[in-house]
């Protein structure tokens, strides 16, 4: 799985029925405004405590505000052993300009 999606492409995935493991790594004000359906809140200070409970074998789709955060989140994952981890480019952000403009932009 290539280690960055971009939103047109979840979008498209989600839609058809595709479920990947969303994983969220903003604070949880962030997540109160603005957050994809379904997906897990795991500020990213909290992923190294948190991972032991995630199955190695799922797929995930890490997504924050713009992508940086997500992406220190998917190469830490794929350092522990997290072969199908990819980072939502754009972001959250992303996703209110291209996919769904009723998404609040902060």
């Amino acid at each position: 799985m290539s280690q960055d999606l971009n939103v047109t492409e979840l979008s498209a995935r989600l839609a058809a029925g595709d479920q990947p493991v969303l994983i969220d790594v903003r604070e949880a004000w962030e997540h109160k405004i603005a957050a994809l359906p379904d997906a897990r809140l795991i500020p990213l200070g909290t992923l190294q405590a948190v991972s032991p409970t995630l199955d190695r074998h799922a797929e995930y789709v890490v997504y924050c505000h713009h992508g940086g955060r997500s992406a220190m989140a998917v190469q830490w994952l794929r350092s522990q052993g997290f072969a199908k981890v990819a980072n939502l480019d754009g972001g959250i952000d992303a996703w209110s300009l291209e996919v769904d403009a009723s998404l609040p932009r902060y």
